[in-house]
C-alpha cells in the first residue's frame, strides 16, 4: 500500500476519492509522495469501472507544494535532481493527461505546487478556508500556461508574477472554483459535482477528456508551460 496516498476504489457511480495523507508536512509533495500518487493515476486509468477521480488532501492543507528539504538536499546529492524532476514531470503530466475527469477538493491552502495541482484538475471546489498563491516564484518556476487558460492572462500573469494571495470567494468570483463550502462539507461536495460527471457513459467521458488534452498541447517538460 502506498505510504503517503490513500484512494478509495471506484464506488457504484464510479467516482475514485485520492487523498493526499502527509498533514504533518501539510501534504508537502515529495518525490515519493509525487510517485504514488502518480502510481495511483495509472492504476484508475486502467481501472474500467473508474469515471471520476477526485483529489483532496488530509488535515487542513489541500498541499504546501514541493518539498523544499528535497532542493535544500540537492547541494548535498546533486544527482537527486535527476529524481526530482523526473518525478517532477511524471506527477504533473500525470494530471494534465489523465484520460478521465478530475476534480480537485481543495479543503485549505494550495501553494506552490499545490496550486498547480489544483489548476491541473478539470474543475476545483474550495473550503472556505482555501487559498491559492505561487510564493515559489522566489526560487522556481510555476505551471504558467494552463492557469492562463483558466484565469485569462491579466490574473494569472499578476498570481505568478507577484505571489499574491487568491481566496475562495475571489476564486469563485473569478470562475476558478464551482464552488465555496465550509472545510467540513468540501469532500461531500466534490463527490457530488464528481457524481453529477459520471451519469455520463465512460466512453464519452474519455472521449471529451481526450479532447481536453489535445486542446491543452502539452509537449516536452512540463514546466515548459
Amino acid at each position: 500500500m502506498p505510504d503517503y496516498v490513500t484512494v478509495t476504489a471506484p464506488d457504484d457511480d464510479g467516482v475514485a476519492l485520492l487523498t493526499l495523507n502527509r498533514p504533518d508536512k501539510k501534504n508537502a509533495l515529495s518525490i515519493a509522495l509525487r510517485d504514488e500518487v502518480s502510481d495511483v493515476l495509472d492504476a484508475l486509468a486502467a481501472e474500467e469501472t473508474c469515471k471520476v477521480v477526485v483529489v483532496t488532501g488530509a488535515g487542513n492543507v489541500f498541499s504546501a507544494g514541493f518539498d523544499l528539504r528535497e532542493f535544500e538536499a540537492l547541494a548535498a546529492d546533486p544527482s537527486l535532481g535527476d529524481r526530482l524532476w523526473a518525478s517532477s514531470d511524471r506527477f504533473h503530466r500525470a494530471w494534465i493527461e489523465f484520460p478521465l475527469p478530475t476534480v480537485a477538493a481543495v479543503n485549505g491552502p494550495a501553494i506552490a505546487g499545490g496550486f498547480d495541482l489544483a489548476v491541473m484538475c478539470d474543475l476545483r471546489v474550495a473550503a472556505d478556508t482555501a487559498t491559492f498563491s505561487h510564493p515559489e516564484l522566489a526560487f522556481g518556476d510555476v505551471v504558467y500556461g494552463p492557469l492562463h487558460d483558466l484565469l485569462g492572462a491579466a490574473l494569472a500573469k499578476e498570481l505568478c508574477l507577484t505571489g499574491r494571495s487568491l481566496d475562495a470567494v475571489s476564486a469563485l468570483a473569478h470562475g476558478f472554483v464551482s464552488a465555496v463550502v465550509s472545510r467540513g462539507e468540501i469532500v461531500s461536495e466534490a463527490m457530488g459535482l464528481a457524481r453529477d460527471i459520471a451519469r455520463a457513459p465512460r466512453d464519452v467521458l474519455v472521449r471529451t477528456k481526450a479532447k481536453m488534452i489535445r486542446r491543452a498541447g502539452v509537449a516536452g517538460a512540463t514546466l515548459d508551460l
